[in-house]
């Protein structure tokens, strides 16, 4: 069974229910309930057109679900609208769900997490780590907004800023799970930058391919994550830099910036620096007080406070960091590194191994605890 192949056709089939007059809601039953089918009949009879098989069924337990509820009757007129066995024209309606998901009817963040949740194959808890907010939460939002949209026509596309803002947290997610989220989300992100001529959407195409193009080297063979400044810069994709600079630059260009751009910027700069040694950490402050003056974001504090350490010092990256809640994800981690920086391994290594008990994920858990056995390994030595 084919798990990425069922994944990359759920959107298509999810916009194929929607245009056939089925709510969002009602739809993505239906499709849930068709992957679920797949599952237990394709190992033993395979269709030749994937998608075609998806269409039907789906459309039938639709149907199937549509009559059992007598406030819906008005649908059975849609039976005779059923479509027929046999090849689907293949169409890429992926980035026109991300729209239709990102209804004038939901606040932006109900419409983000709707559609990372139906559409980017995410799940509750990956959506609630990107909100810091508790699973919980994120599971009544995402009931909301389908609460919402049920029984709403999608006539009405959704504002670029929202998909945006999806595509981003799809991208940041990407380096996990089975399906290649990355490189999907920047697939979609060049049919956006190809279709509206909006500064933003190019400047998160630009931060999308500068941080992609690091991705060879984020890892050791043993998969264990590599710090940037560890990094083998000649595994860097340089084209993908050279294409993400040009992009930028030309955004930049139009003097409208916003918070993708001003990402992008700070992403160029470190890309542009030959070793880590030789970054402009003058400049990349200079770029997150742009991007906290746009945002007012606690994480973009937080990896200010880091860029300040570098700039100005470790004590003055203390003391920025000093100035934001302790709660704050990563916000131990960012304390260890800028303790062992100000000469203090004893307290870094602790705080190494109290940022790896809070580690969203093993990879991140993993790295930090090998931080804190090379400096307590260190100590022992003396």
């Amino acid at each position: 069974m084919n798990e990425v192949l069922l994944r990359s056709l759920t959107p298509s089939v999810l916009t194929v229910l929607v245009r056939r007059g089925a709510d969002f809601a009602a739809a993505e039953d239906a499709v849930q309930e068709a992957l679920i089918e797949a599952v237990r009949a394709w190992p033993a009879d395979p269709p030749r057109d994937a998608k075609g098989w998806l269409v039907t069924v789906a459309w039938r337990k639709f149907l199937d679900a549509t009559r059992s509820d007598a406030a819906r009757r008005r649908r059975e007129d849609l039976v005779d609208e059923e479509p027929k066995p046999g090849p689907t024209p293949a169409v890429d309606d992926t980035l026109q769900l991300y729209f239709l998901c990102a209804h004038p009817s939901l606040t932006p963040s109900s419409a983000v997490a709707l559609t990372l949740r139906a559409v980017g194959g995410l799940t509750t808890r990956q959506i609630a780590q990107a909100y810091l907010v508790p699973e919980a939460t994120m599971a009544q939002r995402i009931s909301r907004a389908k609460r919402t949209v049920s029984g709403v026509r999608f006539d009405r596309a959704g504002d670029v800023a929202t998909v945006l803002r999806v595509l981003y947290l799809v991208f940041n997610e990407g380096y996990s799970g089975d399906v290649d989220l990355a490189a999907e989300a920047i697939r979609l992100t060049r049919q956006l930058a190809a279709r509206v001529d909006h500064p933003e959407v190019a400047g998160l195409l630009a931060l999308m391919l500068l941080h992609h193009a690091r991705r060879a080297a984020r890892t050791a063979p043993d998969g264990s994550l590599v710090p940037l400044a560890e990094q083998d810069r000649s595994r860097w994709d340089t084209r993908l830099i050279a294409e993400g600079v040009q992009i930028l630059q030309t955004a930049l260009a139009l003097d409208r910036l916003g918070e993708f751009q001003a990402q992008a910027a700070i992403a160029a700069l470190h890309a542009d620096a030959p070793t880590a040694d030789e970054t402009d950490w003058v400049q990349i402050v200079e770029w997150y007080d742009e991007l906290t003056r746009l945002t007012d974001s606690p994480v973009v504090r937080l990896n200010r406070a880091v860029a300040v350490g570098e700039a100005d010092g470790p004590r003055a990256g203390l003391a920025a960091l000093a100035t934001l809640d302790p709660a704050l994800p990563r916000h131990t981690a960012v304390a260890a590194y800028l303790h062992e920086r100000d000469g203090d391994p004893a307290t870094a290594a602790r705080l190494y191994a109290e940022a790896a008990h809070k580690a969203p994920d093993l990879a991140e858990r993993d790295h930090l605890t090998r931080q804190a056995a090379r400096l307590n390994a260190r100590r022992s030595r003396r």
